[in-house]
């Protein structure tokens, strides 16, 4: 009986990873003339998925398996997570599916095509019809005190507004007292960093930190994108994309190291678990906390580039001759408010990505539409960041995750930062000369810990249940707090 579940969910698993190479082409290879017969193959190959998933018959398998006591762990904690998937998905028509689905399809190309005239306007009807749809969706799942919770859930189990409210009105007074403390100091010159770094070069360093990091080409690959994401289609062949900007060198490296930590945590996941719960993510604050505590707790840290530092100067001789390990290791942590939110700093960074929680759940409850976007956005940039945003593109168009419909995504970046520095610490508590293990180009502990810790338990536990099983507690911000207070203490000493 489990062996026809375990089928079942394959050849599903099949039919959504089929898709996902469709659209992971859309984004990297697709030429323009087959953006709508592309949006309509993804949409059949989805309403597939979800018939087959919602079928009766696998239903009533689901039930039998989970009334039986002689199972696995592993095994039963399969059944539970695919029966809660089930009850979940029956709860959305097949042909709901396919309207979201093809309402994606239009609203990416729309973005994409906003972003080119860099005009919000173009892409506002199609965003606000996919709104509309994720209000239904919400109400379709079902929800208590807030329909936003509805759509956090599918990102994060059981996360609410009223966590993250309370989350993000703990953390918001103290990174403000640190914001506050590093503008009283002298800036950081991090001019070194926006000088001419010939694109070609930058493509095979940041190959080269891939391999460093661990990530296993001969199971996955990267190309370039307008948006860097990750994606996978087993944990044997997983994609990251990267984007690179000549003036600008922090933008494809850190680019690079970020989707390289999504991708090793997905190439580490179960393989044996194929189209399993098992073989999944935990969750996306889960799967965030992987690259940024690869981005920043390791890629922005000194020990990273005492040892990487001397191979980016091979491909940089000339715009890096003069930049000791010390210079470069404040140049790339240097803190200043900024338009872009992929580019921001570890302090800033939380504030981009509390006002677009914020919009998006102002637009699931109706207290904003999208028309208003462009004027809320700009404001709160005033507010939180002291700028002043001057066009679209730099504005509410630089994110692709409203296209794809991902709306409840946002807040788990700032969860993701907060769970990496509690993860870290626990690392460095068991790995006492782990600094040192990095600055000799060693990153074999952080790997085998990550492993045994998080990937390899793919979905069996809830984020804050692994990370207490990981670290011994649940989630606390003040590792986040104590970390960045440390870190920055020293970059800004005098």
């Amino acid at each position: 009986m489990y062996a026809d579940y375990k089928t079942k969910m394959q050849k599903i698993a099949d039919v959504k990873y089929a898709s996902a190479v469709l659209q992971w082409d859309q984004e990297t290879y697709l030429p323009p003339k087959g953006n709508d017969f592309r949006g309509q193959q993804i949409a059949t190959l989805s309403e597939i998925a979800h018939q087959q998933f919602t079928d009766e018959k696998l239903g009533g398998l689901l039930l039998d398996l989970n009334a039986k006591d002689d199972l696995s762990a592993a095994e039963k904690r399969n059944v539970q997570l695919s029966l809660e998937d089930y009850i979940r998905n029956k709860r959305l028509s097949s042909d709901f599916v396919r309207k979201m689905s093809e309402a994606v399809n239009k609203s990416y190309h729309a973005w994409a095509q906003a972003r080119t005239e860099n005009s919000f306007a173009t892409f506002q009807q199609p965003l606000h019809h996919l709104i509309q749809l994720k209000k239904q969706e919400a109400e379709m799942l079902g929800f208590e005190q807030h329909p936003y919770n509805a759509l956090m859930n599918d990102y994060d189990k059981g996360l609410t507004v009223t966590t993250v409210d309370t989350i993000f009105n703990d953390l918001k007074p103290q990174l403000l007292v640190l914001l506050d403390d590093i503008k009283n100091k002298t800036a950081i010159d991090n001019s070194f960093l926006h000088q001419h770094f010939d694109k070609d070069n930058q493509w095979k360093f940041g190959m080269e930190i891939l391999k460093r990091m661990g990530f296993d080409f001969e199971a996955g690959r990267q190309d370039l994108s307008i948006h860097p994401f990750t994606t996978n289609f087993s944990s044997m062949d997983v994609r990251v994309t990267t984007r690179i900007d000549e003036n600008d060198f922090g933008n494809m490296t850190w680019s690079c190291i970020h989707e390289g930590g999504h991708a090793l945590y997905e190439q580490g996941l179960p393989a044996e678990q194929y189209g399993l719960p098992l073989s999944e993510y935990c969750s996306l604050s889960i799967h965030e906390s992987q690259s940024r505590i690869w981005e920043n707790c390791i890629g922005r840290g000194l020990p990273f580039w005492q040892h990487n530092l001397k191979l980016l100067r091979t491909f940089f001789p000339v715009q890096l001759n003069n930049i000791t390990t010390e210079q470069f290791y404040k140049g790339i942590n240097s803190v200043a408010p900024s338009l872009i939110r992929t580019e921001a700093d570890e302090i800033t960074y939380h504030f981009h990505v509390m006002i677009r929680y914020e919009i998006e759940k102002l637009l699931i409850e109706g207290t904003i539409d999208t028309i208003d976007i462009p004027a809320y956005w700009n404001e709160h940039y005033q507010k939180y960041l002291g700028i002043t945003v001057p066009d679209d593109k730099r504005g509410c168009l630089q994110d692709i995750h409203w296209s794809h419909g991902s709306f409840g995504y946002f807040a788990t970046y700032s969860l993701g930062s907060m769970y990496a520095a509690q993860l870290y610490a626990a690392i460095e508590r068991e790995n006492t000369s782990l600094e040192k293990d990095i600055a000799d180009g060693n990153n074999k502990g952080v790997q085998e810990w990550l492993k045994t810790n998080i990937y390899q338990q793919g979905r069996y536990f809830s984020s804050e249940d692994l990370c207490k099983k990981a670290t011994g507690e649940t989630l606390q911000s003040k590792y986040f707090i104590r970390y960045a207070t440390k870190k920055y203490n020293h970059i800004y000493s005098q």
